[in-house]
């Protein structure tokens, strides 16, 4: 089957930056139409209905921010991507905050701006794909942005550190425990950055396929054994899940993840020590679900905390950034139809149930996560 293809319009007055663009892409699979000029610009996003502008900031007759506003009161879910070679960083700031989707600057490589492409496509798509629940639009714009801003820096940091640690003195204690806390950091931030990417990621389907949880759940207690290599001598796990329980159709990456999320939770929360039971089995209503459900012995949560759980960004973790359960709703409840479910009391421990469709997925309706 061929893949759709996608409509951009590219404004710009610069023809030989219009033919760059043209050859850049034309291995992909776009339909691309050109405006020379403000006034086409906004004529042409209103009546072709283009999925992706990339739109110039200096244009013959109106401004391109100029355009950006009248592009957004045309349709606002347009998403335009401005590319430019004047500003910096303050006009990049200002051009998101009035709507565009990314900031390029030319120069630039035909790889960049194919990867910038696809990355606005993606989460235009994901917004079409959740127009009837989406509660985080705004984070789909910002977050691609600062894992753009952030990431170049952090490679230029890694890059330097590993020149450092190649030309000085080792048997510095002092130096090497200072290169050990960077080296920790840079993988803090790029942990975070993943995660921000993670949480707007638009949904795989093409990546569903019968799942054995059980063996999800074995190959995520594994990856937290060896993650926490000294927390594990500590902490008791035992699994049951029925021999016989029924395969899920789900994205299995994203339940993976999701799981891993929930049980290097209850890995924090008990860093003296204590038990992680998970339980597996078919439920008995109808439809039917299979349930996985999380009791550790850990710290607990406070009960204020509670309604505020999955919201993005909340955490009650010294070094928590906020996004792990606001994505395992993501994954469970919006990407695949399931509940999540937490119950939990300060000091006496925490339950997360999990339940996914027994049967496949017919129709993109949420679950629900408390």
């Amino acid at each position: 089957m061929n893949k759709k293809e996608r409509k951009l319009l590219v404004v710009d007055d610069n023809i030989d930056f219009v033919h760059f663009i043209r050859r850049a892409l034309e291995q992909e699979n776009y339909r691309i139409s050109i405006a020379l000029d403000g006034k086409t610009a906004i004529e042409k996003a209103s009546t072709e209905n283009p999925e992706l502008i990339l739109l110039d900031m200096k244009l013959p007759d109106i401004s391109g921010e100029e355009v950006l506003e009248r592009v957004k009161e045309i349709n606002k879910g347009i998403p335009v991507m401005v590319i430019t070679g004047y500003g910096g960083d303050q006009l990049a700031i200002d051009m998101m905050r009035k709507g565009a989707v990314d900031f390029l600057t030319k120069p630039l490589e035909p790889r960049i701006l194919i990867k910038a492409i696809k990355n606005a496509l993606a989460i235009h798509d994901t917004r079409q794909e959740d127009k009837k629940f989406n509660p985080y639009p705004s984070l789909e714009i910002f977050f691609p942005f600062l894992a753009h801003e952030i990431r170049n820096p952090l490679h230029a940091i890694s890059g330097a550190l590993a020149i450092i640690q190649k030309r000085c003195n080792l048997k510095d204690q002092f130096l090497t425990q200072s290169i050990k806390i960077i080296h920790e950091e840079v993988q803090r931030l790029n942990d975070f950055v993943q995660g921000c990417l993670n949480f707007v990621r638009p949904p795989d389907f093409i990546r569903f396929s019968e799942v054995n949880l059980r063996e999800v759940i074995s190959v995520t207690v594994s990856m937290l054994a060896h993650m926490f290599e000294s927390e594990s001598n500590k902490i008791e796990i035992t699994v049951k899940a029925d021999p016989d329980l029924p395969k899920v159709y789900v994205n299995y990456e994203e339940i993976k993840q999701a799981f891993l999320n929930i049980i290097k939770n209850a890995y924090e929360a008990m860093p003296e020590g204590g038990e992680l039971s998970i339980e597996a089995s078919e439920t008995h209503e109808s439809p039917k679900m299979i349930e996985v459900v999380f009791t550790d012995q850990g710290v607990g949560i406070k009960k204020e905390a509670m309604g505020s759980l999955f919201s993005p960004f909340y955490t009650n973790k010294p070094r928590g950034n906020g996004l792990g359960l606001a994505l395992c709703r993501r994954i469970i409840v919006e990407r695949h139809q399931g509940t999540i479910h937490i119950e939990s009391e300060e000091k006496k421990g925490t339950t997360v149930k999990v339940k996914l469709p027994a049967t496949r997925l017919q129709e993109n309706t949420p679950g629900e996560a408390s």
